[in-house]
């Protein structure tokens, strides 16, 4: 508990020495709440051109970084209300603004298999190219630019905030980083080449050419695989099942670090039956060392008149992901609990073991059980 506590210090700390940083700069700065900084929006707009769009007569555009391929008119922007056409050229519009900048163990994210016990630097702005209607970020992922706040922050800034605040990774976050792809590839391309971590928790929802390019700069990978059925993506997402599973496949291919979660809501995916074939999918596809985390859902946005997902409903996940040959499985959002620490799929024991956030011991030593010596998938120190 102290140590936590520590970590609660370090990041109100943080939030306090940047809202005075942005201060002696000159700007109107905002605090809301404990977690969230934001800069009051400038009034002089800035863009920046887009990438993976093409140009259509009647100086429309098509956009081709995600799966939606939104055709754009003159003066109108896309799904992701993020990037505009102006007179047939696409531009991102938040570019350097972003909405949510924090420092969060890296556990937070969730990302178990990649430097236990580091802080990551995490990045955030307005929007999505989905529509959730269970989203815990929604004020951020459902709201356009001109509803939030937000900073002035160019790319080698981020970097360098990072740095100073002693992460040792970066990490795009939040709201949905493909709808600031842009902002989040010149960031990573720069911290990459600073010696920093690099990793993005992501829909799933990019193509197959932008997801490419961009992954030559990331590290680590973490997909919210909503739901097994493109039932549950089309009614509660206003999205597709699909693009996901291709976006999973790639970063595999790509011989990138991956990490699923899966929010188990009662009632709508937490059907035995689907969550065994999603276990049999990720084994014949991505292998049977991809952790799989089963996070509990409490009401929020739209769906409101839902219990918080019960303990039960989780044990018995991890319980039909561990009988299909899933390696390493963990129950999230239940602090505390036993299978949120991580355990050896040789010898069974203990070899991260973790309340909530908080890791208290790591037997991982040179990417092998130390108990054992079985080679445990992941980026290790």
């Amino acid at each position: 508990m102290i140590q936590y506590s520590r970590a609660i210090l370090k990041r109100r700390k943080f939030c306090e020495t940047v809202s005075k940083i942005f201060l002696g700069l000159g700007y109107c700065s905002v605090f809301k709440g404990f977690q969230y900084l934001g800069l009051a929006m400038n009034s002089k707009q800035t863009m920046h051109e887009a990438r993976f769009y093409k140009k259509l007569n009647g100086n429309r555009v098509q956009c081709l970084l995600c799966y939606r391929k939104c055709i754009v008119k003159n003066g109108k922007r896309g799904f992701c209300r993020n990037r505009e056409n102006h007179d047939g050229i696409y531009y991102s519009i938040v570019y350097g603004k972003p909405s949510a900048l924090q420092v969060d163990p890296i556990e937070k994210e969730p990302s178990y298999h990649m430097w236990p016990g580091t802080n990551i630097f995490c990045i955030g702005t307005a929007s999505c190219n989905n529509r959730c209607q269970f989203c815990h970020n929604w004020h951020l992922s459902q709201k356009s630019l001109e509803e939030i706040f937000y900073f002035s922050v160019q790319p080698d800034e981020i970097v360098q905030m990072a740095g100073k605040y002693e992460c040792e990774s970066i990490s795009f976050t939040y709201n949905e980083p493909t709808v600031f792809y842009e902002y989040m590839y010149d960031i990573a391309r720069i911290a990459q080449e600073k010696g920093f971590g690099v990793l993005y928790h992501t829909n799933g929802l990019i193509n197959e050419e932008p997801q490419l390019s961009l992954l030559e700069h990331m590290n680590a990978v973490t997909v919210d695989l909503k739901a097994f059925t493109d039932k549950f993506y089309r009614e509660v997402c206003s999205s597709r099942l699909n693009p996901v599973l291709k976006t999973l496949t790639n970063i595999r291919k790509a011989n990138k670090h991956l990490e699923i979660v899966n929010l188990m809501i009662p009632s709508l995916n937490d059907n035995s039956d689907n969550l065994r074939k999603m276990c049999r999918w990720i084994i014949q596809n991505l292998g049977e060392d991809t952790p799989l985390h089963f996070s509990r859902f409490f009401p929020n946005y739209k769906l409101q008149n839902l219990p918080p997902t019960p303990i039960e409903t989780l044990e018995k996940a991890y319980e039909i992901a561990r009988e299909e040959g899933i390696h390493f499985v963990t129950i999230g959002n239940v602090p505390g609990h036993e299978y949120n620490s991580t355990f050896c799929p040789r010898c069974g024991k203990k070899i991260i073991h973790r309340i909530h956030f908080e890791v208290l011991k790591n037997h991982v030593i040179d990417g092998k059980c130390n108990f054992c010596k079985y080679p445990i998938a992941g980026i290790w120190n």
